[in-house]
């Protein structure tokens, strides 16, 4: 096979050549044919391949292109197809303007490939597109170059021009007014789209008026628009007296919600803005030729005609109107605070991705509904622009929180429920955190909180009479304040002086670069017999990292096969796990017959085996599998390219018995995760993490029908990380495959929430690493040590090309060092390395990558 190279000049052909065939020498799989016969043969070369997969190929390609760019030449690769449709105008451009626009191209190219379909049964992407690729080709937009826009791994932050720039702090009320600008311009650019201006035109027309008891019930249909095309049904219930009165303001589907508020004193108002009934959806055509508003941001323009009507009424008190939706409608009662003052206080209830949860934490390493899957399954949602984000959210300007700031100074809560499918507390919370900042900036400190409840994503009377709450606490009809329990934030401020712990990193030693095989001089090759040694004082250093642990008793698990399947539906719990099929069994390890401390897990299972399970005749390979950063579901990922049960059951139809749980702070034991360092401050919830892999293992082992030699470890994101940790202190553990599981700890950075710092201070994973903050290369360990430590054990790293949290460069060094310890017990051959084009996730692909990866016996 064969792919071209396009440059804008014969010179920079020659820089190509420079640099690729050192790799080639190096590898000795490539050749090179140039000048290549085409159009434009004096900018272009072929490269053939041999002995190489098509993707190792474009990794290849990838990984020098990315360093020509990086050194400023104007070069990319492109495929033999889309060579062919290059225009003779686009090679005549300036050299950069022709270089980028071949980049942002093949950045269009590389998302188009990773996105699922529209499922337009949900919706068109505009009035005028049905699909995404329609409204590309319509406008012939790209992506932006994302590698000239700054990286921002935390939430943008409101009180930052310039962020990422020149980072102008926000001192005065003349910036914040500028920055509110700023943020309203990019919102609509990236997510909500234009949208018209007040209309000056409203008319409104009583359909009826009637008596329910002493309520009054009228509805009102409102026209406004060009030639008053547009409607918008509305229904008020109006308490008796005199007024005037605070307006609890939802969607049509809410009626219910607004009677609780009727009768603690508030007109109830609820507008033709819900699927259930929709008087926006016509919007989309009556201005299609002006404005690109999605279908959410237009039932959040109607939630301000609304109150064009309330302002013309003597009952309301204009000084006191509360909105609030929940789901998709909490999305919208959030984009409408944002863009209308008039609302003086707004709930956002379980909108989840698009709504309170930031676009940050809806990357796939948090199992909700991330971008690719929210935006392809409901096409009229959220901007098509908004997509050119996936797997780059850190490169968004904006984010939800800056709805949020735009609410500033007046009353936000943000709300949902701990267990429900869409939400992450963590992200939730850091929203609310960094939002908190703005509005003690602006002296308004009480006028934001946040609420968790029980449960999944059904609200019941209970909430709405605390929205109900929080509105009269706002409107100061009540001083009881709300109360802002958190259940996923870490403080390392607190934690240090809880625990009275001052590590000094001048203490330790510098590290240049990974150094796993390297002697003191960072060039001297240890023999195996001193690599051993080392791997005992790597492990040291792992062990003192983690903590001090607690000494406890060893739980041998139930040694045989117990048919129980309600597992944690003994104490309640509303999270749902992946069920049996026709070749799946399942099993649970519950009380009284649970793993570790007191932990309740899954075994699935060959049902075409099960006979033999239950008489122990049969020896079985095991996987624990470890999950993500899934905070309301654990190890139950759910939703298309989400869904962990396929995978579960490929694994049993080859032979395995998977085995998985809820690790400390996720799921079922989030409350527990909250707690964690007021009851251990001296340990870390990492090396509880480590613990619990441990007694996995243990209980396996110990199962008659487990073969305890081949016990594996599989693991994505967080569960990958608890992985390799694990499986570098524990030789029982005979495979390990890691997805997207490491990043570079020793590389400096500012306070942010990529690399150390996230997990020192934004997930409390290792808290004493906490103090190398700033001093990152005096760190006692890094990744490579850790997979190194796990040499000669066959070893799987899926590390994705577009994994924004690990460059290609750093996940090569990592994997190189650790091979070089490999190569000294000479078992090059069990440590693999798989590096799809695509980005951090555990994909299908990559699932079945795994399967066959198990499978080979070599």
């Amino acid at each position: 096979m064969s792919t071209k190279i396009y440059a804008v000049s014969r010179n920079h052909i020659v820089s190509f050549l420079k640099i690729a065939n050192f790799s080639v020498r190096s590898r000795k799989i490539h050749k090179f044919v140039s000048p290549a016969p085409g159009k434009y043969p004096e900018r272009c070369i072929t490269i053939e391949t041999e002995e190489m997969t098509e993707f190792s190929l474009i990794k290849f390609i990838y990984t020098v292109c990315l360093f020509l760019f990086t050194g400023g030449l104007p070069i990319y690769a492109i495929s033999q197809n889309d060579a062919a449709t290059l225009d003779k105008t686009s090679l005549h451009q300036s050299p950069r303007a022709f270089s980028d626009t071949l980049k942002r191209k093949a950045f269009l190219e590389e998302i188009v490939r990773l996105l699922p379909p529209d499922y337009t049964k949900n919706g068109t992407v505009s009035y005028q597109d049905s699909t995404f690729q329609d409204w590309l080709t319509r406008t012939g937009e790209l992506p932006p170059d994302f590698d000239k826009m700054p990286s921002i791994p935390s939430l943008p932050n409101p009180l930052i021009i310039d962020e990422g720039g020149k980072n102008i702090p926000v001192k005065t009320k003349q910036q914040w007014e500028s920055k509110k600008g700023w943020m309203r311009k990019a919102l609509q650019h990236y997510i909500t789209g234009t949208f018209p201006p007040p209309p000056n035109n409203l008319q409104t027309k009583v359909l009826s008026e009637k008596k329910d008891g002493q309520v009054i019930l009228r509805i009102v249909e409102l026209r406004f628009g060009t030639e008053h095309q547009a409607k918008l049904t509305i229904e008020l219930m109006i308490p008796p007296g005199k007024g005037p009165f605070p307006v609890f303001l939802s969607q049509w589907n809410h009626r219910g919600w607004a009677q609780v508020a009727v009768r603690r004193g508030y007109i109830g108002c609820v507008y033709a803005g819900a699927d259930d009934k929709d008087d926006t959806e016509e919007y989309s055509r009556i201005w299609a030729q002006h404005y690109d508003f999605t279908r959410i941001m237009r039932r959040s323009f109607a939630a301000s005609r609304a109150i064009d009507y309330l302002y013309t009424l003597p009952l309301v008190d204009k000084e006191k109107i509360g909105l609030t939706g929940h789901s998709r409608n909490g999305k919208l009662s959030l984009w409408a605070a944002a863009f209308d003052e008039r609302i003086k206080a707004v709930i956002p209830s379980s909108g989840g991705s698009g709504g309170e949860v930031p676009w940050r934490y809806t990357s796939h390493k948090y199992d909700v509904e991330d971008i690719a899957l929210l935006s392809c399954a409901q096409p009229a949602w959220l901007h098509p622009r908004l997509r050119f984000f996936i797997g780059r959210e850190d490169k968004l300007p904006v984010d939800q929180n800056s709805f949020m700031a735009l609410i500033a100074p007046r009353g936000l809560m943000l709300s949902a429920a701990v267990n429900e499918t869409a939400a992450n507390s963590l992200g939730i919370e850091q929203a609310y955190e960094t939002t908190k900042k703005l509005y003690q900036f602006l002296g308004a400190e009480n006028n934001i909180a946040i609420r968790f409840r029980e449960g999944q994503h059904g609200t019941n009377a209970n909430d709405i009479e605390a929205y109900v709450d929080f509105f009269d606490y706002i409107f100061k009809r009540s001083a009881r304040k709300p109360e802002n329990k958190l259940v996923s934030s870490f403080s390392f401020e607190k934690w240090r002086l809880l625990s009275g712990e001052n590590i000094n990193p001048l203490n330790y030693p510098l590290h240049s670069k990974p150094s796993a095989i390297n002697g003191k001089a960072e060039k001297e090759m240890l023999s195996l017999e001193q690599w051993e040694l080392k791997k005992l004082n790597i492990q040291k250093q792992i062990q003192w990292a983690l903590g001090t642990q607690p000494p406890g008793a060893t739980n041998p698990g139930p040694f045989h096969f117990i048919d129980e399947d309600s597992g944690e539906k003994y104490f309640g719990t509303s999270v749902q796990r992946p069920e049996s099929t026709s070749v799946m069994g399942r099993v649970a390890l519950a009380p009284y017959n649970e793993f570790g401390d007191y932990l309740y897990g899954y075994l699935y299972y060959p049902k075409a085996r099960e006979a033999e399970i239950k008489a122990g005749t049969i020896k079985l390979p095991a996987v624990i599998y470890l999950h993500e950063f899934d905070y309301s579901k654990g190890f139950s990922s759910e939703n298309y390219d989400h869904e962990i049960a396929p995978f579960f059951q490929h694994l049993v139809s080859a032979g395995y018995v998977v085995f998985a749980y809820d690790m400390i702070g996720f799921g079922t034991r989030l409350e527990e995760g909250k707690q964690f360092y007021q009851r251990y401050p001296h340990w870390s919830k990492m090396g509880k993490m480590i613990t619990d892999v441990q007694s996995a293992v243990t209980t396996l082992a110990n199962l008659n029908f487990i073969d305890s030699t081949e016990i594996t470890v599989a693991g994505y994101s967080l569960g990958a990380t608890a992985g390799v940790f694990t499986a570098a202190l524990d030789k029982r553990i005979a495979k390990v495959v890691s997805v997207c599981g490491f990043i570079p700890l020793r590389t400096p950075g500012a306070m942010s929430n990529a690399g150390l710092f996230s997990w020192t201070h934004v997930y409390g994973l290792l808290p004493r690493l906490g103090f190398f903050i700033g001093h990152e290369n005096r760190l006692p360990f890094d990744f490579d040590d850790l997979l190194s430590s796990i040499a000669p054990r066959p070893l799987l790293l899926i590390a994705p090309l577009r994994d924004k949290e690990i460059s290609v460069n750093q996940m090569e060094r990592f994997s190189e060092k650790a091979g070089e310890v490999y190569r000294l017990y000479n078992r090059m051959n069990k440590i693999q390395v798989y590096s799809p084009l695509d980005y951090n996730r555990f994909s299908i692909e990559m699932q079945k990558k795994t399967i066959e990866w198990l499978k080979n016996k070599e």
